[in-house]
């Protein structure tokens, strides 16, 4: 059973990091990733809040409230499937997918 909460969780410190990976012409402004969408280019209509892991692209209307559906949208792999991919670049391990 994949533990979301805790993949989410051990996201969260990451998270400036995985936005600048995922979303590449986005920026940090205040405690926000802001980029232009979720294929990661320049703009304003996607943010990131990151504290919360709250996201939402503006002009499509997709949101989502942790890493793991930010990482599935911006993938196109399924919630477990983002969250398996997620669990194994932060290093958690099997007990936790």
């Amino acid at each position: 059973m994949i533990d979301f909460k805790t993949i989410s969780g051990a996201a969260l410190p990451h998270l400036e990091t995985l936005c600048a990976r995922w979303l590449p012409g986005g920026r940090r402004i205040g405690q926000e990733w802001v980029c232009g969408n979720l294929r990661g280019e320049a703009g304003h209509s996607c943010k990131v809040n990151l504290r919360s892991g709250r996201w939402a692209d503006f002009a499509t209307n997709e949101r989502g409230g942790d890493a793991i559906s930010l990482a599935a949208a911006v993938t196109g792999l399924s919630q477990a499937q983002a969250a398996r991919r997620l669990s194994e670049m932060l290093g958690l391990g099997a007990s936790n997918v």
